[in-house]
């Protein structure tokens, strides 16, 4: 017997440490995807082991609508710590589970507080896997299969201004926009682009959602990617690295959202020993600077990918991204070159698409681990 939803991969882990992952027979795999952003301070990290042991010892599970000082902790957390501005922030949490999740609750949040259905998404944009949050979800392959989904959803082009504006009215509920496209190839929106969302939404009365799931706690270089462009939304979600490993997600709403008092629950939301491993998260995020490095470890993998590039004359179009959310556009297909990183040099990455490799290592990585990275793709290209 054996799961059927996930193709599993010839590579059996037992045991992780840092930005290393072990096998069954104590092979060394140097994590470059994390689990796709969730090992965000690396694999068994001690503070935030110490604060799940300690947490599962006093208390495993109270369901939300009883107080518990480590989940309001976490409620207080997030919301001295979200994006905000003079006009703007984002101190109401909700708490879940996953990504999906959180979006899936942004979505019910926006429909509720504007008394309006209509939701604008991007092409090329993910969102994840659940009824609502894939209606939203640009790609047919997650779709067809499920359909009829959620309806009232236009999509746009990402990055273009003008057709956001021409989609954005009276009739919108909210406008879904990652910071930085991940599952859509690593494409980072510019400044302009979120402040002409800001504006849009603003002027329609309409919910701004900046899906941080991916681009969130550090991965971009500053704690959430919007605060790069200084544009603060109405909400924004997040999940994966929050928990560093265990399933978390938060949807961080304006008063205007939250006043509206949206019918919403679950009943994991906010579990003791989950909200422990965030606060421990995060504590390590702003303590030890962790966005910082991000910034600087993933401008030096950047820069040196292109050097490479140039010197070996490696199949290689583009490099992009922020922080440590790197996208290598190749010139064949990218399983191959994962498949190859993974089984000829220890080093597991990610596709975001047929032509991209995505690099989403622990935002703790030095300099040194880039290297490595940077010397078996020119080994796997050359």
């Amino acid at each position: 017997m054996s799961g059927f939803v996930f193709s599993e991969k010839p590579i059996q882990i037992e045991r992780g440490e840092g930005p290393y992952l072990y096998t069954d027979d104590g092979t060394e795999y140097l994590d470059f995807g994390a689990s796709y952003a969730v090992a965000a301070l690396g694999h068994s990290h001690p503070r935030v082991t110490e604060a799940v042991q300690q947490q599962a010892a006093e208390l495993l599970y109270v369901q939300a609508s009883y107080p518990n000082s480590t989940r309001t902790e976490l409620y207080e957390k997030l919301a001295a710590l979200g994006p905000a501005d003079g006009e703007c922030t984002l101190d109401n949490v909700w708490l879940c589970n996953s990504g999906t999740e959180a979006n899936e609750a942004a979505m019910k949040f926006a429909r509720n507080a504007t008394g309006r259905s209509k939701i604008v998404a991007t092409r090329r944009g993910f969102h994840g896997r659940t009824m609502g949050a894939l209606a939203m979800t640009w790609k047919d392959k997650y779709k067809k299969p499920f359909e009829p989904l959620a309806g009232d959803i236009e999509f746009v082009t990402y990055g273009d201004t003008e057709e956001l504006e021409a989609a954005v009215d009276e009739e919108t509920a909210a406008v879904f926009l990652e910071p930085v496209q991940g599952e859509g190839g690593i494409h980072p929106a510019s400044t302009e682009y979120l402040e002409a969302a800001r504006e849009f939404t603003g002027d329609a009365g309409a919910a701004l959602v900046f899906d941080e799931i991916q681009t969130g706690v550090g991965r971009t270089g500053t704690l959430w990617a919007c605060e790069q462009a200084g544009v603060v939304p109405d909400m924004l979600t997040a999940a994966k690295g929050i928990a560093n490993g265990l399933p978390l997600g938060a949807t961080l709403c304006a008063d205007w959202i939250a006043d509206a008092d949206p019918e919403h629950g679950s009943t994991f939301s906010g579990g003791p020993v989950v909200c422990a491993a965030a606060n421990a998260t995060l504590d390590t995020i702003v303590e030890e600077d962790v966005p910082g490095n991000a910034a600087q470890v993933g401008e030096y993998l950047r820069s040196e990918i292109e050097a490479a590039t140039e010197e070996h004359d490696l199949p290689v179009r583009e490099v992009r991204g922020l922080g440590l959310m790197v996208g290598i556009e190749v010139k064949r297909g990218s399983n191959r070159l994962l498949r190859d990183l993974a089984l000829n040099e220890q080093i597991l990455a990610l596709p975001a698409g047929r032509t991209v490799l995505r690099l989403l290592p622990p935002l703790t990585i030095e300099e040194e681990h880039a290297d490595r990275m940077i010397e078996a793709l020119v080994e796997v290209t050359t």
